[in-house]
């Protein structure tokens, strides 16, 4: 009997989660997918400059799992480059540790813990905000999943 699967821990949703070559209709175009939890190695190794070590901590994996994660990732980033295709990050089992939010007002990005309240933009205070976490299914599970860490 395999045991179950640990969620990984992501610090937050990603600002953007499709890329494409430009000049071309993305529907033209074959779709490489990049699991959550593949971006997240990519950004803790590559765009922060962690060490394996620190990055899989920050995950709550494994040393090899993790450089197992950031392998597969990095060439399905090579693939999407190279070849030209469109990449869509999307899905994993995951928990976000903060949530992110996108104004349609003014277009400004913000982090917020999951235990903030988040009702207005904090740079133009509009009310018309998109939670990214909630776009991946997420916000609530990661709420109650933080709250059963911190005891």
């Amino acid at each position: 009997m395999t045991r179950p699967k640990i969620k990984r821990s992501i610090d937050c949703p990603p600002n953007f989660t499709s890329f494409k070559p430009t000049g071309i209709r993305g529907m033209q175009l074959p779709t490489m997918d990049l699991a959550l939890d593949e971006f997240e190695a990519i950004r803790l190794a590559d765009a922060m400059g962690l060490d394996h070590a620190e990055s899989a901590e920050q995950m709550n994996i494994s040393r090899s799992t993790f450089s197992r994660l950031v392998e597969k990732a990095r060439h399905k980033v090579a693939i999407f480059l190279v070849e030209g295709r469109r990449l869509q990050i999307e899905g994993g089992d995951i928990h976000f540790q903060k949530n992110l939010f996108r104004c349609h007002g003014c277009r400004h990005v913000f982090r917020a813990a999951f235990d903030e309240d988040m009702n207005r933009c904090t740079e133009c205070g509009s009310t018309d905000l998109v939670d990214l976490a909630e776009e991946f299914g997420h916000g609530r599970c990661c709420q109650r999943h933080h709250r059963r860490n911190e005891r």
